[in-house]
């Protein structure tokens, strides 16, 4: 693919290594020659680089596999799931969930993508429903304005909420984003 075509969260070979897209950008500067500037992640050593590459260098993208896993439990081995399919099971390190090992909860089904044999990333669902449970009191003046509170989600997790949110309730979140959607019916 040409390298004006990658996004955020592509996984593309980078002299033989699998790298995930973090950020780019697409510049023209003035009358120079376009190019896109590229965050990325090893995803063999986990370190993390900027490079510049010309609009009209062709990449390859890594050919990956997903499969549905349902997450069993959590502990110092680290992320234990099965698959929905033949029922193996299989423990995910800390370094291939990252950031999102916060939002994984048991019974949950997560995409699980795997390279070569190897699972390299997990992607959540697009809504998690979560209790607060912790929280500043209700205001008076909260279906006045348009103010937000910090919450304490039962994952741990603290999120921004609208202000007529209350302990217990339980809300829809966006567990990519972090980004509170609803209260959930």
């Amino acid at each position: 693919m040409k390298a004006t075509d990658i996004r955020r969260g592509h996984v593309i070979l980078i002299d033989g290594q699998p790298c995930r897209v973090m950020e780019f950008t697409h510049r023209t500067p003035g009358n120079l020659r376009a190019f896109v500037q590229v965050r990325l992640r090893n995803l063999v050593s986990g370190n993390t680089f900027d490079t510049r590459l010309s609009a009209t260098d062709f990449l390859e993208e890594a050919r990956l596999e997903t499969k549905e896993f349902q997450v069993l439990y959590r502990d110092a081995a680290g992320i234990h799931v099965m698959d929905t399919n033949n029922y193996e099971q299989y423990t995910l390190s800390e370094e291939s969930v990252g950031d999102q090992a916060d939002w994984l909860q048991p019974e949950m089904h997560v995409q699980v993508e795997w390279l070569d044999g190897k699972p390299i990333g997990i992607e959540l669902p697009s809504v998690i429903e979560l209790k607060v449970v912790e929280t500043s009191p209700v205001m008076r003046s909260a279906t006045k304005t348009a103010s937000t509170k910090p919450a304490k989600l039962s994952n741990g997790v603290t999120v921004q909420v609208p202000d007529f949110v209350s302990e217990g309730d339980t809300v829809r979140v966006d567990p990519r984003s972090g980004e509170y959607l609803e209260r959930a019916k």
